[in-house]
């Protein structure tokens, strides 16, 4: 989706939210939801907010046409930075353990330049606009290093910075940074507000997607991705119906189209109407093939096996 789309998507959502963001002038907000509900989304809303030099919305959201807005919307805003976990390690596999370290801080500490931008160097600069942002996407995966070093930031930050952390459970953030902001829960939406959005973003209407987002904003703001997911799993699932040989090539085209993020959910809803001893043994066979993933087992290998043990499941359905 464009940035104007999910623009739109936040401001139908969560705009009595934005109400509360656009009047806030302390140093720290904390927002807190479930994986994917749109924290992301509310976070840049709140950026935009902070640093829009055009006329506001309804809800105070930002207008989406000054040079600001454009700059957000086209992922280039010189004033946000958003910091996340690493994704990979030193060899270029992926991450088994999610964790923004003391190096997405400090440059001096980043030793395997994992991070293009370090938050402190980032703060030194006056903002262009307004508002300098350093949104935290994942505050619980912070190491206490680095929980350590933004503390003082927060505390007293560099040109009125604001810092947005999210996270999906307050109880795993760390206490200190807990106490130091504005907390604010993003809530899942209505499936009925869920399209209404997407109307007004001019999205086309799509059931499926709305029953699998589940009130879940952060799902249509990726919604290609979400869609090739969907149709992915359901041609999968069903080419496991045939015989062998078309259950390995399925198992081929699955792992070359494999997104991490989006299939083993897509999975799991192509699965939603499978009986409950079924159902169980394919979420197995989906665990077993995640941790081999993860455990750097041979992706070919492991894709095949997944597949063996998915039509042993379907064959009991």
């Amino acid at each position: 989706m464009t940035g104007a789309t999910d623009r739109a998507l936040v401001s139908a959502l969560h705009g009595p939210l934005l109400e509360q963001t656009g009047a806030f002038r302390g140093n720290a907000l904390l927002l807190t939801g479930p994986a994917r509900v749109g924290k992301l989304g509310v976070a840049l809303a709140v950026a935009a907010q902070h640093n829009c030099t055009g006329v506001r919305g309804m809800y105070g959201d930002a207008c989406g046409g000054c040079p600001s807005c454009l700059a957000l919307a086209a992922g280039a805003h010189p004033d946000v930075l958003v910091v996340e976990p690493r994704a990979t390690t030193t060899t270029g596999k992926a991450a088994r353990r999610k964790l923004i370290p003391i190096g997405a801080v400090l440059e001096a500490r980043d030793k395997a330049r994992e991070y293009e931008t370090h938050v402190f160097e980032f703060l030194e600069v006056r903002p262009t606009f307004a508002r300098r942002v350093v949104i935290v996407n994942g505050a619980e995966h912070l190491g206490p290093e680095a929980a350590n070093a933004l503390l003082k930031l927060v505390e007293e930050p560099p040109h009125g910075a604001l810092f947005a952390f999210l996270a999906e459970d307050l109880r795993s953030v760390l206490p200190t940074i807990v106490s130091r902001s504005a907390r604010l829960s993003v809530a899942p939406a209505s499936d009925r507000a869920l399209e209404f959005a997407l109307a007004q973003s001019g999205a086309p209407a799509d059931a499926a997607l709305v029953e699998f987002a589940a009130g879940r904003a952060g799902v249509l703001s990726d919604h290609a991705a979400v869609t090739a997911a969907l149709s992915s799993a359901a041609e999968f699932t069903a080419a496991l119906e045939g015989g062998l040989l078309g259950a390995l090539e399925a198992a081929e085209a699955l792992e070359k189209s494999w997104d991490a993020g989006w299939h083993p959910e897509a999975l799991r809803f192509t699965w939603r109407a499978l009986p409950p001893h079924a159902r169980a043994k394919a979420d197995t066979a989906l665990d077993a093939l995640q941790a081999a993933l993860e455990a750097y087992a041979s992706p070919s290998l492991s894709f095949q096996v997944f597949a063996l043990n998915l039509r042993d499941a379907l064959g009991d359905a």
